[in-house]
């Protein structure tokens, strides 16, 4: 009964039918792979992976690992060239416009330092680049065309390249 409600909750929050398509299809493949034991997976769970990386990846163009952890009501608008590393985290009600990469950071050595944690209620604008190890606090707005790499406190506007703080919202 929860997939069915998350599903029609993913519907409602998602105005852009690719945003829709994406955020359903990942709901769906979420709930298998935590739902499947180990033999089940190879059964199962192959299939929609591969279902769903045909959907999300190939034909709307928006990387999505089904490992990622994401909170309740995503919301995608206009999905396409929306990267997310299988490491990051994003909690609830986060909403992502198109063009946006949040991703890890490594070292000179390939070693990996860290994915973004995204707290809840945060938007995100177009083109905007989250990397490393950092936190975007809740009730933030990221700016379109921002790059960010520091941590950003919650209720605040950054925005540019680097990321600075524009104002602090009233709470």
């Amino acid at each position: 009964m929860g997939l069915f409600n998350d599903l029609k909750n993913d519907c409602k929050n998602n105005p852009n039918f690719k945003g829709r398509i994406i955020v359903m299809s990942f709901t769906v493949v979420s709930f298998f792979r935590k739902k499947a034991t180990n033999k089940l997976k190879l059964i199962i769970i192959a299939p929609i992976i591969i279902f769903y990386k045909l959907i999300s990846d190939l034909i709307l163009g928006c990387e999505i690992p089904a490992s990622t952890k994401i909170g309740k009501g995503l919301i995608i608008h206009h999905g396409r060239a929306t990267v997310l590393n299988k490491k990051v985290i994003l909690g609830n009600n986060i909403t992502l416009k198109h063009n946006t990469t949040i991703g890890n950071k490594e070292d000179i050595d390939g070693l990996d330092l860290g994915s973004p944690v995204i707290k809840d209620n945060v938007i995100i604008g177009p083109n905007s680049v989250i990397l490393g190890p950092i936190t975007i606090g809740e009730n933030a707005i990221i700016g379109g065309g921002s790059v960010v790499t520091k941590d950003v406190e919650p209720f605040s506007i950054v925005a540019g390249n680097p990321a600075k703080l524009i104002r602090k919202i009233k709470v």
